[in-house]
């Protein structure tokens, strides 16, 4: 368990990393200390060989209330409401925007998989962070919500860019639109996730469970799997099947691929290193 983060809390065992959601807001808010930490946590977690799959969950009774308003009015406040709120007030801004969206950017650049099990609400800059995750499990009294509308705002951490590519335009412009909320029923129909639970504890035995199988398989071929779609997605398939193929030729040759092998022939369950 690392402890130095005020905003999250990280438990790694067995190549699984849990990213906690903690806080101190209410609902676990998204405060200073969370834009902060968040990108800073998720460098490690990246860098670390031994993390072989990421799982972020919410503490408490719900994944995330998003961004913490009053939290961040020391930050956003000046700037919102300076004397001239001219172009060092609109730079400055600018400025924490772009620091703000790392939170979600790395997060989406990580290399490790990453599911995101939501229990409870997930608003505003919580639906931002899963759609930069790969994907998604909710329990059944999951809410989402793109609230940005509802307080002055445009979402922009993300969720405008990436929730097309998952729920579709039209969905997407229906919740940006409205701000209203979505139950786990339609979050399923709508394939923002991939599958609901009875409960807050079932939900947490099964995503645990996903990233186990996950995590059992060679690290680095879990991970060329998620290059090769990212990659793919703005491209031609044809664009894609050459960079698959390049890709294969570079990295195909490997221990873990021995080991596969061997496996296999002695009929026992791999044990890959990542090698």
């Amino acid at each position: 368990m690392d402890g130095t983060y005020k905003s999250l809390r990280i438990e790694k065992a067995d190549g699984i990393a849990e990213l906690v959601l903690t806080g101190p807001g209410k609902g676990n808010a998204m405060g200073p200390d969370f834009w902060r930490e968040m990108p800073e946590a998720l460098r490690a977690l990246d860098a670390d060989d031994e993390v072989r799959v990421l799982l972020v969950r919410g503490e408490g009774q719900n994944f995330t209330y998003g961004l913490d308003l009053m939290g961040m009015m020391e930050s956003l406040g000046p700037l919102l409401t300076g004397e001239s709120n001219l172009a060092l007030e609109r730079s400055r801004l600018l400025k924490l925007i772009g620091e703000m969206q790392q939170a979600t950017e790395g997060m989406a650049r990580c290399k490790k998989p990453v599911i995101a099990a939501v229990h409870g609400w997930c608003i505003g800059g919580g639906m931002d962070l899963i759609a930069a995750c790969d994907f998604r499990y909710c329990s059944q009294e999951a809410k989402f919500s793109l609230r940005e509308v509802k307080v002055g705002i445009v979402a922009d951490l993300g969720a405008l860019q990436r929730l097309p590519r998952i729920i579709g335009e039209g969905n997407t412009r229906e919740l940006a639109y409205t701000g209203g909320d979505v139950d786990a029923v339609r979050a399923l129909r709508m394939g923002l996730v991939n599958e609901v639970f009875p409960s807050p504890e079932a939900l947490l035995t099964e995503a645990r469970a996903t990233a186990r199988r996950i995590a059992d398989n060679p690290p680095l071929v879990v991970q060329g799997a998620k290059q090769v779609m990212e990659y793919c997605a703005d491209k031609s398939i044809a664009d894609g099947l050459r960079y698959v193929a390049v890709w294969n030729s570079a990295f195909l040759q490997s221990l873990d691929l021995t080991e596969a092998f061997s496996a296999f022939a002695e009929r026992r369950p791999p044990k890959f290193q990542g090698r």
